[in-house]
């Protein structure tokens, strides 16, 4: 009998043995696939860094000053194994001084590698913005471009704070602070203060706009009553360059600018380049989750891509929505 019961624990104590190899084992797989997938930035931008490459850039959504983008497109300006970059638009527009922002990034790349912008669905307001830096927009013939223009939205709910018996009081400094203001009606001189600046960066970026799409101010400013266009409409009025896809791209590149036509394009998105933090990867599964932007940097700005809502000045074309759209 205790011979047998030895034996018994003999088994129990090579079946944990066993079974503690065997999940060491899986561990450490599961740990060199993610490390392996960590290295090399999900998209294999780390696998072409030593060879030369066409790099693809996607700026898609709600356009807000987005670091984690503006560093990517300094990377792969300074990159030498790229040798063209190709910005994939799909967006709406957004905020003024992300357009801004974006634009410069794009042209300090022009400066020193052909540049190509390919539309998507559309490249409206900020988003043409962006476009207009790049040496040659490509359109299909049903994108949308345009709606060259800018918005200043304010809420005025005084009706509806004195149904509700609500007063609110200020104390300002003079009498433009905080104008507009929610709670009142935004007296004229708010008005006219809001106009200037929303003419000034008007006429910046029509002047953009006749600058980079080699026509003339009254051309540029006929364009710019926030219309939107096809791509095919684009074409005619001299907002785009051609129509076509990534085909397209790749004939301009290698007809135009002279860019090996060997060279792979390869897709690279923020904080994907080369090492990707576990927060990271944590935190775009959590946003996945919730159906808010993954690539988003912070919740503010994931928040702010899903319900398209932004305070200030903005570039932003939106869509028909039981509404009629704003200009």
């Amino acid at each position: 009998m205790s011979a047998t019961a030895e034996d018994l624990i003999d088994r129990r104590r090579l079946r944990r043995k066993l079974s503690f190899w065997r999940v060491a084992a899986v561990v450490v797989v599961a740990l060199a696939a993610l490390a392996a997938a960590l290295f090399s930035g999900f998209d294999g931008a780390a696998t072409f860094s030593s060879r030369d490459q066409i790099a693809r850039v996607a700026i898609e959504g709600l356009i807000t000053e987005d670091q984690d983008l503006l560093d990517l497109l300094e990377k792969v300006k300074d990159d030498d194994s790229v040798k063209a970059v190709v910005l994939r638009i799909d967006s709406p527009g957004g905020t003024t001084v992300g357009g801004e922002a974006l634009y410069e990034a794009v042209r300090a790349i022009a400066a020193v590698k052909p540049v190509v912008a390919e539309v998507g669905t559309l490249a409206a307001s900020a988003g043409y913005m962006i476009a207009s830096g790049a040496d040659h927009i490509v359109a299909r013939r049903t994108s949308i471009v345009g709606s060259i223009g800018v918005i200043f939205q304010y809420v005025d709910a005084s009706e509806l704070l004195d149904t509700i018996g609500v007063e609110v009081n200020a104390i300002k400094s003079s009498p433009l602070k905080a104008e507009p203001s929610p709670f009142a009606p935004a007296p004229e001189e708010a008005k006219a203060m809001i106009r200037r600046l929303i003419m000034d960066t008007y006429e910046w970026f029509v002047a953009l706009v006749a600058e980079r799409r080699d026509m003339s101010l009254a051309e540029a400013r006929a364009l710019a009553d926030g219309s939107i266009f096809t791509g095919s409409q684009g074409l005619e009025r001299k907002l785009v360059d051609a129509l076509g896809g990534e085909a397209e791209v790749r004939r301009w590149l290698e007809d135009d600018r002279g860019v090996t036509k060997a060279l792979k394009i390869v897709d690279r998105e923020p904080e994907t380049e080369g090492y990707v933090s576990l927060f990271t990867a944590a935190r775009a599964m959590l946003f996945g989750a919730f159906g808010l932007d993954p690539r988003a940097a912070s919740l503010e700005t994931a928040v702010l891509r899903k319900v398209g809502h932004l305070d200030g000045m903005v570039s932003l074309w939106q869509p028909l929505d039981g509404r009629a759209p704003l200009r």
